[in-house]
């Protein structure tokens, strides 16, 4: 049995399948998920060699009563979501949690020069693929009475991302998504959540400062080189509060963006009436809420 795996026990006896998991975020948590007890997991990623990669560095990690298995897949596309629910639910037996991880920040730039068809992909690859492993597993959590699903966000909802419209799109949607669909399921007992893990040294940050100040404007970039200075937000963060919404501990909590950095999520079991409102959630903030008098019609 691997020294890790086993030691929180948050997720003993359940199963998920985690999208985008090859590297990075995704990664992070299929880790701290064996680390957590978890039965079994089911990743998946579109580069093959990355997916076998990962699928050796989980297997090192997993006890033996833990299962670990892993599928090339496109999330943005129908025909594969199916297969690979297909795959995950036949090696698994039952899905318990969903993570739907993967993700791009697509074309960098003006809006009206960045390429068309590079953002209509990614609205599809971080907007679509997270809608459609979420689809076609609601039936199977329906039947159970009981499911979880994860979102991963980022600051692209909560705030402008000038010259990256497409991710900035897409993520807001995603949390508008995890907020409805929340509402649609919520008396079967299904746990809807998004998460915000963080500014993140990962790939995609590469990916920005690759792009130069001229593509990203020179706030974004001076952004993106001080957080590679101070070495981001670890993974791990973001995987630890994944851990807690897929895990019995979250029951009841649903709806939320919730941010691994700056919210006190392991205080949210105790203030779950209090959850019962708009917190956590995005919403319009109108003249009253900034001390103002006006912008009321009587």
């Amino acid at each position: 049995m691997s020294v890790t795996a086993l030691r929180s026990g948050a997720l003993a006896g359940r199963t998920a399948l985690i999208t985008g998991a090859s590297q990075g975020l995704g990664l992070a948590i299929a880790r701290a998920y064996l680390d957590a007890g978890i039965a079994g997991i089911c990743i998946c990623a579109r580069d093959g060699d990355a997916l076998e990669r990962a699928l050796e560095d989980l297997g090192e990690r997993a006890a033996a009563c833990q299962t670990v298995l892993g599928y090339v897949a496109d999330v943005s596309d129908p025909h594969d979501v199916d297969r690979l629910v297909e795959l995950a639910m036949s090696g698994l037996k039952e899905i318990v949690v969903l993570v739907s991880n993967a993700g791009v920040y697509g074309p960098k730039g003006a809006v009206d020069q960045t390429d068309w068809a590079e953002w209509k992909r990614a609205i599809e690859i971080n907007l679509f693929g997270s809608v459609l492993p979420a689809r076609a597993l609601l039936s199977h959590f329906t039947a159970r009475g009981y499911g979880k699903i994860v979102q991963l966000s980022g600051g692209g909802a909560t705030a402008p991302l000038p010259r990256l419209s497409a991710y900035a799109a897409s993520k807001a949607g995603v949390v508008r998504f995890a907020e409805t669909l929340a509402e649609e399921v919520r008396e079967q007992h299904i746990d809807v959540n998004a998460i915000a893990p963080g500014a993140l040294n990962t790939r995609m940050l590469d990916e920005l400062l690759r792009a130069g100040p001229d593509l990203l404007g020179p706030d974004v970039y001076e952004r993106a080189l001080e957080q590679q200075r101070s070495g981001g937000i670890p993974p791990e963060q973001g995987a630890k509060l994944a851990v807690f919404l897929g895990s019995a501990a979250s029951d009841g909590i649903s709806g939320k963006l919730l941010s691994a950095v700056w919210d006190p999520w392991q205080e949210l079991p105790h203030r779950r009436v209090e959850l019962d409102s708009d917190i956590y959630t995005l919403r319009r903030i109108v003249p009253r809420d900034r001390g103002l008098d006006w912008g009321e019609v009587e």
